[in-house]
């Protein structure tokens, strides 16, 4: 068994089941009640790219969401049922298993996302917006979401109960964003490590703007792999309880 084909089943118990559909929908109701409200809607008069920036603004908090909703079940669901003996039993290695849970997250996430590029369509109704900054855009917003889906499969690793994980994983998360606002009233160095360390402001707003960056690449694949491994370390500590 490998990583693929734990994302396979994973991925197949997302669609078979209700329980993401629901997130999905929901996430999608919200998220479009917001984009009309707070972006379309908007009393001042903005420019095409403004409003693209705004969407991508408002879509990766929403990713980030679904991200920890879809994960809180991930590993946590299998030691409540009991079957993660049959992940431990299986020729899958901890990282494989990680790994596997991962993918099958960040698929569905991959289609959420996607169900949300009639917004963009409908800023080009009445605008013109570059066809790059869109594409650049939904990397950031994947980017972002990767890495928040690599810490929710950490809070299900280490709680039995999704509750608890998805508790853990959402505290973790919005340390990690507001940390932005530590570097506004510490001193340098502090300020510089708490800016770089924040998962939003630093090293989103560039995708946003429709500019790709490598330093936000480096960033958020260096966070999306220290967490899996964080979650690795901690299945291979269980095997020994």
């Amino acid at each position: 068994m490998t990583a693929l084909t734990i994302a396979r089943r994973d991925l197949a118990a997302y669609l078979h089941g209700y329980s993401a559909y629901i997130i999905i929908a929901a996430i999608l109701f919200l998220q479009g009640l917001m984009f009309n409200a707070w972006v379309l809607g908007a009393s001042s008069a903005r420019y095409s790219h403004e409003v693209l920036e705004q969407f991508f603004y408002l879509d990766g908090g929403f990713a980030m969401a679904a991200a920890i909703l879809l994960t809180m079940r991930s590993i946590a669901e299998e030691r409540a049922n009991g079957t993660e003996v049959l992940l431990r039993t299986s020729t899958a290695s901890d990282g494989q298993i990680v790994l596997g849970k991962w993918l099958a997250a960040m698929a569905m996430i991959a289609i959420l996302t996607a169900l949300t590029i009639y917004m963009p369509a409908l800023i080009m109704v009445n605008g013109k917006v570059a066809l790059a900054h869109v594409v650049v855009g939904y990397v950031g917003v994947l980017c972002l979401a990767g890495a928040t889906t690599a810490i929710g499969v950490l809070g299900s690793a280490m709680f039995r109960f999704q509750l608890a994980a998805g508790i853990f994983s959402t505290v973790l998360t919005i340390t990690l964003v507001v940390m932005w606002i530590l570097s506004e009233i510490t001193d340098p160095p502090f300020a510089d490590l708490a800016s770089y360390m924040a998962i939003w402001n630093m090293h989103f707003t560039p995708f946003q703007e429709g500019r790709l960056t490598l330093s936000s690449l480096v960033y958020y694949s260096t966070v999306t792999t220290a967490f899996l491994y964080l979650a690795t370390r901690i299945l291979e500590a269980r095997r020994w309880e």
